[in-house]
């Protein structure tokens, strides 16, 4: 059965644990974190209570501290370990509801929203769709979501945040700050825009789904300076510590606000007093023991290989972005901040128009992943298409960065690459049969 089901997806497993996908912000599972998440499979832990798998709490609890350490976030935070950054967020933003209405005297867990003062977000103008999904999740809804204007990376402007408050009066609000915008990588001004939200009573919420790892790296932390005065954090586990899906992590500086917003008692339930029991700080009833893979890549890669991988992984992006310059063409719109840029190949042609920049652009991406070279995908930033380049995975060597640069000069250089289909479900075979 197993090799019927092998042999029966074969050419629709999309290769994205490979050291050429740079399409999205994922990385490929270690060989320690997936010996891990074997056994994980086998001890088959309902890890919601110390009592239901006492090692898989424990551990859990490991990772949570070294994380903290590492990533230079408050050691008294709470956290949580949830499938990725969307369901941190909403863990996260729980939290923050909590609390920003508890200053205004309402129990929301008790009452909830119906009556409650209504909450505003103020967030940039480019955030991540996880964070619209988090928000709907628990009711707050799209409209009372406050965008401001950011600048030519996606950074907020303080300016634009100030005057976000002194619109909105003293309602109780969230501020959505990001560590690595999710197309150019940038940080917003975290020692300068923090600060501001405090001194309006505000949560500050921090999505670093990839660029709170800019932490565990010497060369990269001062990207994050300040921004361990936020209330919440949130970072995938799948992507730069690259252990399997799903993984991510939650961090609350207040406990009481993250707990009160999600803790259960009931009769029937084994709770410890003195034990960490993971319900108390997670969305989820039945859960995996995520902590388990966690655990085995923070034990193979240690504080040294973690910044390692990081700044491998940013070098190959401007090693990447460096070579593809130089072809004809190629217009580089965002240099690499971290491990994320982007670019666009514009057509030779003297009268060409913007829009067949774009077909252009879309044709050179379409031809690179039907040669199986490499993986990536495009975009339309601030109304323009353009491709993204995400690397870090810790399998990528400067030998694939080659290999992707001659397949890009091939299509650069083959006119046919302009008639190339370019849709995804053509790209995805061609991809995973290929590389």
């Amino acid at each position: 059965m197993i090799a019927e089901l092998a042999r029966d997806v074969e050419g629709a497993v999309l290769r994205s644990a490979g050291g050429r996908f740079f399409g999205w912000v994922i990385g490929g599972g270690l060989p320690a974190a997936i010996a891990a998440d074997w056994l994980t499979a086998v001890w088959d832990q309902n890890a919601v209570l110390y009592g239901a798998g006492p090692a898989a709490a424990v551990v859990e609890e490991v990772v949570g501290k070294w994380i903290k350490e590492i990533l230079g976030l408050p050691a008294d935070a709470s956290f949580a370990l949830v499938t990725g950054t969307q369901m941190a967020h909403f863990t996260c933003l729980a939290a923050a509801r909590h609390a920003v209405l508890e200053r205004c005297g309402w129990d929301v867990e008790q009452k909830g929203l119906f009556g409650a003062p209504p909450i505003r977000v103020l967030s940039s103008d480019q955030h991540h769709g996880s964070i619209e999904r988090a928000l709907r999740h628990f009711g707050l809804g799209l409209a009372h979501i406050m965008s401001m204007a950011t600048d030519s990376m996606n950074r907020i402007q303080p300016g634009a945040l100030e005057q976000a408050f002194e619109r909105g009066g003293s309602s109780p609000t969230i501020v959505i700050l990001q560590a690595g915008d999710i197309c150019t990588g940038a940080f917003d001004d975290f020692e300068t825009v923090i600060p501001m939200a405090k001194r309006k009573n505000a949560w500050v919420h921090v999505d670093g789904a990839f660029g709170l790892w800019a932490g565990g790296s010497p060369k990269h932390r001062h990207l994050l300076k300040g921004v361990e005065r936020a209330d919440s954090w949130t970072t995938d586990g799948h992507k730069w510590l690259n252990v399997p899906f799903d993984c991510g992590f939650a961090f609350v500086a207040l406990p009481k606000a993250h707990r009160d917003s999600m803790s259960h008692r009931a009769a029937y339930l084994t709770h410890d007093e003195q034990a960490r029991d993971q319900m108390d700080w997670t969305p989820e009833w039945s859960r995996r023991a995520r902590g388990f893979p966690s655990y085995a890549a923070l034990r193979q890669l240690g504080r040294t290989g973690l910044a390692n991988l990081i700044e491998r992984s940013c070098e190959h992006a401007r090693s990447l972005i460096r070579e593809l310059a130089k072809l004809p063409g190629v217009v580089v719109l965002s240099e690499p901040v971290l491990n994320q840029a982007l670019i666009r190949f514009e057509d030779p042609r003297p009268d060409a128009t913007p829009a067949d920049h774009d077909r252009r652009t879309d044709s050179i991406i379409a031809a690179v992943v039907a040669s199986g070279e490499a993986f990536f995908t495009g975009t339309t930033w601030k109304g323009t298409r353009a491709m993204r380049v995400s690397v870090c995975n810790w399998r990528t060597t400067a030998r694939d960065i080659e290999r992707t640069v001659a397949a890009f000069a091939k299509a650069v250089g083959a006119r046919a690459a302009d008639h190339h289909d370019s849709s995804a479900t053509s790209h995805v075979r061609f991809f995973a049969e290929g590389i």
